[in-house]
């Protein structure tokens, strides 16, 4: 005999299952990235497909994209029901530029802090980090140097 799942998790549970705590539980769903229906004694109950959507926020967050941007692609899937395979494709699909951009801006910066060494640096008039008398704070926050050109960088 197979034991049905709960087709709703209370707020511990799912905290638990997620590895999340239940403040960002609180906070995520403050911002809308998840949902809970509240319970007749007024507790949080989870649908179980939230597991996923949690993953899915924290894989987001670990590659660098804002709640933002997370909250605009999970706006994109179905509200009523558990996301399918095809939704999730989509959504991937739709990312994989930002996602590539994010990559190549990550290995330029691996490739240029590589012959950086310790900050001694070999070469001040080719670092992305030298800023002397932050005469480049004029190009906005950040290191204005390492950014391509079209994203707020400087050539």
């Amino acid at each position: 005999m197979t034991t049905r799942l709960a087709d709703h998790l209370t707020i511990g549970q799912v905290a638990q299952r997620s590895g999340v705590p239940h403040t960002a539980l609180r906070f995520y769903e403050d911002r809308g990235l998840i949902s809970s229906q509240r319970s007749s004694g007024n507790q949080r109950r989870y649908p179980r497909s939230v597991l996923r959507r949690i993953a899915f926020i924290r894989a987001a967050q670990r590659v660098g994209l804002s709640l933002d941007e997370i909250g605009s692609a999970l706006d994109t899937l179905p509200h009523d029901h558990a996301p399918t395979k095809a939704d999730w494709a989509r959504l991937s699909r739709d990312w994989r530029d930002e996602l590539d951009a994010r990559i190549d801006a990550l290995q330029r910066l691996r490739d240029q802090l590589t012959g950086c060494v310790g900050c001694g640096c070999l070469s001040l008039k080719a670092c992305g980090l030298h800023n002397i008398d932050d005469r480049l704070s004029q190009f906005g926050p950040g290191a204005p140097l390492l950014k391509p050109a079209g994203e707020g960088g400087i050539e």
